[in-house]
């Protein structure tokens, strides 16, 4: 089944798919940081939410 777009949030919540527009819309709010930011973490730790936001805490 393919993913629902008008959904708000993400369908896995435990990683980020900065190739979804909505998901790094839902990510970046949640986090209150920029789409660029985001990636910046993401390239760094991967893609698992929990370590996006503990690079985000330190």
């Amino acid at each position: 089944m393919a993913d629902d777009k008008t959904l708000r949030s993400p369908q896995d919540r435990s990683r980020v798919a900065m190739g979804e527009d909505y998901e790094v819309r839902y990510w970046t709010e949640r986090f209150g940081v920029s789409r660029e930011r985001l990636q910046e973490a993401v390239d760094a730790v991967g893609s698992g939410a929990d370590a996006i936001e503990a690079y985000f805490k330190r």
